[in-house]
């Protein structure tokens, strides 16, 4: 499926369509060449915001109570996906998804923007060890850069950087070499065999719940019909 991009004024007129009881969601999907999940996501849209669902710009900011609010709604039955973001207004069921995946963590749900704490702008010097811990941290936490420059009290930009480098080249990568020449200081095989390990095994396992996560979901979903 190609990734067109609609006008605000053919998604609303979509939209009608399909309310009007003109056509179906599949036959607009085909006719304006996008999936059936992004039709279904402006109609859902539409319902709870509006027109101005289609102008608005940016990302929407979501306040701790809203999304403690429609997660808690979202597990006491109120609701499948679909009604609690029309209900709440959300913007996509991804959020959603992700909101009630955090809470099941027992993570604290926080209002949107940097989560609601100081994050150093200024970068610290890391050891090749504290840059191995920072990705698994990262990858365990779902690429929650700030979160996770919190944790290690380090920039946004040095943990972004660090998932940058090593998803291009590995834990190699992470080695800081500047102003250094190969050899006596270079990685052994085993200490760099150790460092994959671990980044690998925080991957594996951050798949794994991903996995059982959307299984749960899908079969709660089935349940409520």
């Amino acid at each position: 499926m190609s990734k067109r991009k609609v006008s605000v004024e053919n998604k609303i007129y979509a939209v009608n369509l399909y309310l009007d009881g003109k056509e179906s969601q599949q036959r607009i999907a085909h006719m304006f060449d996008v999936s059936l999940a992004s039709v279904q996501q402006w109609i859902r849209n539409y319902e709870s915001m509006g027109a101005n669902a289609f102008t608005l710009k940016g990302n929407k900011k979501y306040s701790k109570e809203l999304k403690q609010q429609a997660v808690l709604d979202y597990l006491a039955g109120y609701g499948s996906q679909d009604d609690i973001c029309k209900k709440y207004g959300i913007r996509s069921k991804g959020k959603l998804q992700s909101w009630i995946k955090k809470y099941n963590g027992h993570e604290e749900l926080k209002s949107s923007g940097t989560g609601g704490s100081i994050i150093m702008t200024k970068g610290r010097k890391t050891t090749f060890e504290e840059r191995v811990e920072i990705v698994q941290y990262c990858i365990a936490h779902d690429r929650n850069y700030a979160q996770t420059a919190e944790q290690y009290q380090v920039s946004y930009q040095q943990a972004r950087n660090y998932i940058v480098k090593y998803e291009a080249g590995g834990v190699e990568a992470l080695r800081d070499n500047r102003g250094k020449r190969k050899c006596p200081d270079e990685m052994s095989e085993l200490e760099k065999l150790r460092a994959e390990v671990k980044i690998l095994k925080a991957e594996k396992e951050r798949a794994e719940m991903e996995a059982s996560f959307l299984k749960k979901l899908e079969e709660i979903e089935r349940r409520r019909g």
